[in-house]
């Protein structure tokens, strides 16, 4: 298991424009190339943005693109037409395929605090699609076929202990509060890749909610 503080991540987006970015993988100007992707997990990106701010239009291809929204609401609107917003609890699968642009905005009145990871598709190419569903319940996988990958969500409470699927490579990123997992303590931003995973548990230290990929490649 290799934990990957917060602190370690590198930061982006425009702070004068209202964008913090923290990047657990290289990304744009930050590139290591020891750091590149997990599995087929490319990136995992906190991303916060004050009312009013956003990213513009801007491309994308040959990516699967989940997103969870922390706080606030995201409005998306891509290239076929889609414009949806995003709440807490919601998750958003954009797959890139062959080819979109989307914008993503805070066009509320609260600040807005989403992780934003990207999978690498098996094959490249085909049409893009979109899905939201709404209010994910607790331990309901959302499968990504065309990653091999599942996602969970798990929310906590203090002492509370949850199985971590096994794997080829699991993915493991604490979204709020503090939990115990396999003899390690993780903190909000903080992550955990294992390879092979086979019987770790987490514990709530804290009431806490976690995202876990389950990869097979």
């Amino acid at each position: 298991m290799d934990v990957r503080r917060a602190a370690e991540r590198y930061p982006g987006g425009d702070p004068t424009a209202g964008i913090e970015s923290f990047h657990a993988f290289s990304f744009g100007p930050h590139y290591d190339p020891d750091n590149l992707r997990f599995g087929t997990l490319i990136a995992c990106n906190e991303e916060r943005l004050a009312p009013g701010a956003g990213f513009d239009e801007h491309p994308h291809s040959h990516t699967e693109i989940v997103t969870w929204v922390v706080e606030g609401e995201l409005t998306h609107r891509d290239s076929t037409g889609r414009e949806t917003v995003v709440r807490p609890g919601d998750v958003q699968r954009l797959s890139a395929a062959g080819g979109v642009r989307h914008v993503e905005r805070n066009d509320g009145t609260a600040p807005l605090t989403f992780v934003q990871m990207w999978l690498a598709p098996r094959e490249p190419g085909g049409e893009p699609s979109y899905e939201i569903v709404p209010a994910l319940a607790d331990s309901a996988p959302y499968a990504v076929p065309a990653a091999g990958a599942t996602l969970h969500v798990r929310r906590l409470a203090a002492g509370e202990r949850t199985a971590v699927p096994d794997g080829a490579y699991v993915y493991v990123h604490v979204v709020r509060g503090r939990i115990r997992l396999d003899g390690a303590e993780l903190g909000p931003g903080d992550a955990a890749r294992i390879t092979g995973a086979d019987g770790v548990a987490a514990a709530g230290v804290t009431p806490a909610e976690l995202l876990v990929w389950e990869m097979s490649g």
